[in-house]
């Protein structure tokens, strides 16, 4: 291999990114190297979420490895559309083989975002406070969408992927699978030294986001007044109830307001956002060639990487070549525009060819993808590629060489 290859994989709503690159060596020899960014998609009833892809990538992606071990793996953050693929893929497809698939992997270092580290939030007061409101909330959402699930409404549209890819009891779980996959785990954030937790010699990486204290990413909770109630027996489940207007009080008036006040929706995606606002944030450089992968970073994370470049001249927001586009393309995952010039300026900053990438599932999410912003906001800048199903085969891959 004399190139850079990224090679996406369409894993429905979800992340899977195999990087693979020669690195030379001091000593004059070249190796090939290999990072695997993420595998996982959203939990969801609907085709988005389901687990066969699976199969077909991991077959791949150890095919490539060609018995070598992976040299890095990242989990960008503790969602299960970027987590759950490699447990899920354990359990599933190398329960009965020979040799498990951590066996296989042979991986010799994991990064994860900063916050997954099981101490993490004994040194982080505050970032402790935020995430236990965050899961209190959580857990009333959780039960409040379960008892709309059981009615005769069902749960309305954009909600169960939202509810159910931010049910943390399996985050937990499969970050807890993760910890354990390579000889070495780092956890991650901007400003941590690197040295010896990588193999590479002549690739360059740096870590732009997520900060090292994530309470900056929690937003407020709203309060719920949930309109369920619990049943007698409080292992079932909770049931929808009818919340009646006190007498002499507008009928009309007084749902708009308990509907107001349930929150339920603002909080799940005040949740969404913290989780998404940790993600880790990579640029690999090779041979000239600058590569942007961005889990799910959001406006905030966007927002404190800018901070970190004006006040404390951090070698953040560079021109780059190629972008994963945030956040499966959700208009949310965009930067501001300001921020957009500085990594991929309008006036590109050399004449290499500058692409991007947008791995995504249409109707998993309300308005994800957001084609509209993407092509007004990155069409004028650089190649928009989109690896979904209709552009690629499920459990598939699109390439992207370097040099082209």
């Amino acid at each position: 291999m004399e190139k850079l290859r990224v090679r996406v994989y369409n894993v429905l709503f979800g992340d899977a990114i195999l990087v693979s690159f020669p690195d030379r060596t001091d000593g004059g020899t070249t190796d090939t190297r290999h990072i695997l960014i993420d595998v996982g998609n959203v939990p969801s009833s609907k085709p988005g979420g389901k687990d066969f892809v699976f199969q077909p990538v991991l077959k791949n992606v150890l095919q490539e490895l060609n018995g070598q071990p992976l040299d890095l793996y990242v989990m960008t953050h503790e969602h299960l559309d970027h987590v759950q693929g490699l447990p899920c893929g354990e359990r599933k497809f190398y329960t009965d083989s020979e040799e498990d698939l951590k066996q296989q992997l042979q991986a010799r270092c994991a990064w994860l975002t900063a916050s997954a580290e099981e101490n993490y939030y004994k040194r982080h007061p505050d970032a402790k406070e935020r995430r236990v409101e965050a899961r209190t909330a959580y857990r009333r959402v959780h039960a409040f969408v379960r008892a709309l699930k059981a009615s005769p409404e069902g749960i309305p549209d954009g909600i169960e992927a939202l509810w159910m890819n931010n049910n943390y009891w399996k985050t937990d779980a499969c970050v807890k699978y993760v910890r354990k996959l390579a000889r070495d785990t780092g956890y991650v954030h901007r400003g941590i030294d690197l040295d010896g937790h990588h193999p590479f010699h002549e690739a360059k990486v740096s870590i732009w986001a997520p900060e090292e204290e994530t309470a900056v990413y929690y937003g407020h909770f709203r309060p719920m007044t949930l309109g369920f109630s619990r049943t007698e027996d409080r292992r079932r489940r909770p049931v929808l109830s009818d919340v009646v207007p006190p007498p002499g009080v507008d009928a009309g008036a007084f749902y708009q307001l308990v509907n107001m006040g349930r929150g339920y929706m603002e909080n799940l995606l005040a949740i969404d956002k913290a989780a998404n606002n940790t993600s880790v944030v990579i640029c690999l450089e090779w041979r000239g060639w600058k590569l942007l992968f961005t889990g799910d970073a959001e406006d905030r994370s966007w927002r404190e990487m800018n901070k970190a470049r004006e006040n404390e001249n951090a070698e953040v927001l560079e021109p780059v070549h190629f972008l994963k586009v945030s956040h499966h393309g959700s208009g949310t995952g965009l930067p501001r525009p300001h921020i957009l010039e500085q990594i991929l300026p309008l006036e590109p900053h050399d004449d290499r060819r500058r692409r991007s990438v947008v791995s995504t599932f249409p109707n998993t999410y309300n308005d994800v993808p957001d084609r509209e912003a993407l092509e007004r906001e990155l069409a004028p800048r650089c190649e928009l590629t989109y690896v979904e199903r209709g552009t690629v085969d499920d459990g598939g891959y699109k390439d992207f060489w370097f040099p082209p």
